[in-house]
């Protein structure tokens, strides 16, 4: 574009290498003189936190990127792009640091959440129609994290060994797909492939990545990933994030004057910086990719998020077919679970948002109930327990049962008022007010508008409590700082909150304190925690309180007797934050708390008991054959309880498929742990279905829905695998029609199936409706020092799932 060329032209070296580096965490410097903005980047991937505290400016928050790919639905993964990239615009943000398409390597992988699934189709499917979708709104996208960053533990210095063969086949295929599909950036991982870091990684980055796939955006680093000057400038690298760290500057000047790195890559970098701010629309005279009259029209980000939870939504087992309830009959539902009042909605780490409000499973319910009895009746979610009772409607009793939290909860409503976030300067006078929904204060990047970093000296917290019960309350700090914590004027602690220094304290937190205090009921006391000092770039503290509550043995108690004298029940189970999130990997698939117990309690009590499990990934179930159904909701959004009452009660089906095998054992789970500063990828290709685990719990691509489908048949024709169905139920359905092909004849060297493709059809109870599904080369290709297809006979599979495969032809591939 001449645009670009020209603006290159009129840029001496040290202003291209400073147009290569972070200004400061998420932006790139403006060059008024070539008309250049500043490029402004933020996270994702399931809503825009911006690049500051904006207590005032809340982010949607879809489900998580597992429960998308759930879906299996391109088209409402565009929908979800959409809704990002108009949140994007809404918030000033040109570039969404999302999609996260490493695979599904292990369950234990700690973001195993953010990534959509084990199958590098379905993955790279889902992905690119999200990226498209961004992409639509003029907003651009880094898809990452380029390549092999499939687990946490050492992931700075990890060296993933791994085949090129199942690089290619597996672990870079979905780049590749979206790399296609007309993606604007691409992020460089942390990690090391095959002795190379991928910062440096020319022979990935410059060789594959822009060479082979012909790959025209940005490669950023990840935040602190890029540690050289010359050998990451020669290896791809474009741009280094953030400022702090950056190995570039004027040591980059010097590298390429001293011939150590050519001019030349220097320019490309630079025209691929241009190039994105041109298609952003922040390059004066260069026309944006997306003009503002061709963008999709505004989008409901409530109603997006909970077409995307019920959609996904994975029903596991439904005996006697509990599922969905019949609301005109339920006089009393027994909920139980820590989860079912505070539900996890998201994964923890640099993909956490804060959502203008949340809707627990518990209101959802309790509120869905109350309109299918009284339709008239509108009424917010919190309010529809008293109304129920007044109205001797069908009414939901809550135990918490089982409390999986390793921290004590943060204060919020109703208990708590009048929560207030205050920032300070050294001479007191007071910087920024905001009122807060919770009592946290959290923050990764700039302070609020107007505030100048240095200038903060404080923070203080404060809230008003008044207990709803007396006794011995617990009130409790967690963050890292130097704090003074007071409850009625009284000094809690005062002093320095740290520990030994390690790179998942970012996303743990520092180590809780725990304070107990005897208060009466009904008598406010106001509660102040202060942090002192400044640490402007990343802020999180927050005020816990626990209630006075009974032991476990009687919260266990409780919930079964609950459960013993309800029409049903419904047991939330989930993960906490301390135990999935970015920055450290699982040690164990099982469930954390005494979760395992409640379940089995409730159920023995109650034959006719649900199970709702609030997990971003697989968690061991040893109950699942004593319970009458299962319903996976990942980490559903802003909208889980809403989304779950209309599953549960049959307004919507759920829709779900998984996109990964569950298994039965943690031994199942392949190892994510490095050994000697190396972690093996010594199974090859031979990852999740493809391993053709024996026993999983449940196989990819289950999900049992509200009716039946019957495959009536298949048959391919011009490479198009044609497949006819019929809903054979009582209800209307969704169906996620699966396509497997594999060798005849079996191949130790290959996988004996694979997903081949996929469509989803709805059809009315009794009709017939028919799925095309193309059949791509690549479905016959293995990667041999090239891409070579594999001549001979196939078997070309169709049906629900990996393990429940209905209809099967045979396919002659010629050389």
């Amino acid at each position: 574009m001449r645009v670009i060329e020209e603006a290159l032209r009129a840029l001496d070296l040290e202003t291209k290498v400073k147009l290569l580096s972070g200004q400061d965490f998420w932006t790139l410097p403006a060059i008024p003189e070539i008309g250049l903005a500043s490029l402004v980047m933020s996270d994702g991937p399931i809503g825009l936190r911006g690049i500051g505290w904006r207590p005032d400016d809340p982010s949607v928050a879809l489900p998580s990127p597992t429960a998308l790919a759930a879906t299996w639905d391109p088209a409402l993964a565009r929908t979800a792009g959409r809704l990002l990239g108009q949140e994007a615009r809404r918030k000033g943000v040109h570039v969404l640091l999302a999609p996260t398409v490493n695979l599904h390597r292990s369950p234990l992988g700690g973001r195993h959440f953010e990534c959509y699934s084990e199958d590098p189709l379905l993955t790279g499917e889902i992905g690119a129609a999200y990226v498209a979708g961004v992409q639509d709104q003029g907003v651009g996208t880094t898809v990452k994290h380029f390549v092999a960053n499939d687990a946490e533990t050492d992931r700075f210095t990890v060296d993933v060994r791994v085949g090129e063969r199942a690089l290619r086949e597996l672990y870079l295929a979905p780049f590749e797909r979206i790399v296609a599909a007309g993606a604007w950036g691409a992020m460089a991982a942390y990690n090391t492939v095959n002795g190379t870091t991928m910062t440096e990684h020319r022979e990935l980055q410059i060789g594959v990545l822009k060479g082979e796939w012909g790959f025209d955006g940005v490669i950023v680093s990840d935040w602190t990933a890029a540690r050289s000057t010359a050998p990451a400038a020669n290896g791809g690298l474009d741009v280094v994030m953030p400022a702090v760290g950056d190995p570039w500057g004027e040591a980059l000047v010097a590298a390429v004057r001293s011939g150590a790195v050519p001019e030349e890559a220097i320019d490309d970098k630079v025209r691929r910086v241009l190039r994105l701010a041109a298609r952003v629309g922040i390059l004066d005279g260069a026309p944006p990719a997306v003009d503002e009259a061709d963008r999709p029209s505004t989008l409901d980000g409530a109603e997006v998020a909970r077409e995307i939870a019920s959609r996904s939504f994975v029903l596991a087992r439904n005996e006697g077919g509990l599922l969905p309830l019949d609301a005109a009959r339920l006089r009393t539902v027994a909920v139980s679970g820590a989860l079912a009042a505070d539900a996890r909605v998201q994964g923890g780490g640099s993909a956490l948002v804060r959502p203008a409000g949340v809707v627990s499973p518990l209101d959802g319910l309790t509120a869905a109930l109350v309109a299918a009895s009284t339709p008239s009746a509108t009424l917010a979610a919190g309010e529809a327990t008293a109304y129920a009772t007044m109205m001797n409607l069908p009414t939901v009793t809550y135990s918490v049962g089982a409390d999986p939290r390793r921290r004590v909860p943060v204060a919020t409503a109703p208990q708590w008022c009048d929560i207030t976030a205050v920032l300070r300067a050294a001479d007191g006078r007071e910087l920024h007010r905001a009122s807060l929904p919770t009592a946290t204060v959290r923050w990764m990047g700039a302070p609020p508008p107007g505030v100048a970093p240095e200038e903060i000296a404080e923070i203080s917290l404060s809230a008003r409590l008044t207990p709803a019960a007396g006794g011995v309350h617990e009130l409790a700090t967690v963050g890292f700082g130097d704090f003074v914590f007071t409850a009625g004027g009284r000094v809690l602690f005062d002093g320095p909150i740290y520990r030994d220094h390690d790179e998942s304290d970012v996303f743990r937190g520092a180590d809780e304190r725990r304070f107990p205090v005897e208060l009466a009921e009904g008598e406010p006391v106001d509660v102040v925690l202060t942090q002192r000092g400044g640490n402007p770039g990343f802020v999180w503290f927050a005020i816990g309180h626990a209630p006075p509550a009974p032991g476990p043995e009687a919260l266990l108690d409780e919930a079964a007797r609950a459960a013993a004298e309800a029409d049903v029940a419904v047991v939330v189970v989930g993960t906490t934050e301390e135990v999935e999130s970015e920055g450290f990997d699982r040690t164990t698939l099982a469930l954390p708390g005494r979760q395992d117990e409640l379940v089995s309690r409730v159920a023995a009590a109650n034959p006719r008991t649900v199970v709702v499990v609030n997990a971003g990934s697989p968690v061991l179930m040893p109950w699942a054959g004593e319970v009458a159904a299962i319903l996976l909701t990942w980490f559903p959004g802003q909208e889980a309880g809403r989304a779950l009452a209309d599953v549960l009660l049959g307004l919507a089906e759920p829709g779900g498929r998984l996109p990964t095998t569950w298994p039965r054992r943690d031994a199942d789970a392949l190892p994510v742990t490095p050994v000697g500063g190396a972690l093996p990828y010594d199974e090859g290709v031979f990852v999740g279905y493809r391993a053709e685990p024996a026993d999983p719990l449940f196989p990819f691509g289950h999900g049992l829905g509200y009716t039946e489908w019957a495959y009536e048949s298949l048959s391919i024709e011009a490479g198009v695998a044609v497949v006819t169905v019929r809903n054979s139920g009582v209800r209307p359905g969704r169906e996620v029609v699966q396509l497997y092909a594999g060798p005849s004849t079996p191949d130790p060297e290959r996988p004996r199936r694979w997903l081949a493709g996929f469509a989803a059809v709805e059809a009315e109870p009794g009709e017939t409706v028919t799925a095309r599904i193309p059949l791509p080369e690549r479905a016959f290709q293995v990667w041999d020092a090239g891409w070579r297809t594999v001549p001979g006979t196939y078997l070309i599979e169709a049906g629900h799932s990996v393990a429940d495969r209905r209809r099967t032809v045979e396919l002659t591939v010629a050389p």
